[in-house]
């Protein structure tokens, strides 16, 4: 599949995950355009991914490509998918890398243009640990399959799901490391003041976190029974307050964010 050409409309932080995770896997494709209407934008992009090609005067270029990726945020989804509307080759498959627009509205927008994929993807994708939910559109031949779930493969796990459960996976995998990330870089940071290294806090908050989500997962314990497996909880007074915010935000976003 690195042999098929790629598109990006749009050149922001998703764009950028995936190009670092297909370049520590040594599968970065060989022709790669993106467009972005930041000129400073492609101009970082172009500075970390050498090879790759920019284009800041329109999407034409990035859109005549075998795989086009609408890498931008549902506000301007509709105008980038109009934006493309005749300039996608007919053999070619634009995939969408946000929530919200469901298969059926983006077809729409694209003039009848039916190749189309849904993709979830998150960050870890950079370190080829990502989580990636996929649906296809109907269009899309078994062989079209295969060869973007190849493509995606060097980037994480790459599940077919219905399209339906796209947004509530936007929630818990795009979304989800954000709600964890500043909880463990502070607790590295409280590491290293009482005396470990980076070298020995690393691992150890790997194994940790992995571990965690291991246990209430697959120990076969109630969820209580594995919260009472530890029984010093320095913060257990806070976790009502942080639960509840889970129970409400999360909810209210996905509202926002389903079609």
């Amino acid at each position: 599949m690195t042999n098929k050409s790629l598109g990006f409309v749009g050149g922001g932080r998703i764009t950028r995950i995936l190009l670092e995770g297909w370049k520590r896997a040594g599968k970065l494709p060989g022709k790669i355009i993106v467009s972005d209407c930041n000129a400073d934008t492609l101009v970082r992009l172009k500075a970390r991914f050498p090879g790759i090609e920019v284009a800041p005067g329109g999407n034409a270029g990035a859109a005549a490509q075998d795989v086009v990726f609408l890498a931008v945020h549902p506000p301007v989804m509709a105008e980038a998918a109009a934006a493309i509307n005749g300039k996608v080759q007919g053999g070619a498959v634009v995939i969408s890398l946000a929530p919200k627009f469901t298969i059926a509205k983006l077809t729409g927008l694209m003039g009848g243009f039916a190749r189309v994929a849904r993709v979830i993807p998150n960050a870890p994708s950079a370190v080829n640990f990502g989580f990636n939910p996929i649906c296809f559109g109907a269009a899309l031949a078994p062989a079209d399959r295969a060869d973007i779930t190849e493509l995606l493969a060097p980037l994480g796990e790459c599940p077919e799901v219905a399209e339906t459960k796209l947004e509530a996976y936007a929630l818990l995998t795009a979304m989800g490391p954000t709600y964890l990330w500043f909880q463990l870089q502070a607790l590295r940071e409280v590491a290293a003041t009482l005396g470990l290294t980076e070298a020995e806090t690393g691992p150890a908050l790997k194994r940790m976190v992995c571990g965690s989500a291991r246990t209430l997962l697959e120990s076969g314990l109630a969820p209580g029974e594995v919260m009472d497996l530890i029984p010093v909880k320095p913060l257990a007074e806070m976790e009502p307050q942080v639960t509840e915010m889970y129970r409400t935000r999360l909810p209210a976003l996905f509202q926002k964010i389903k079609p």
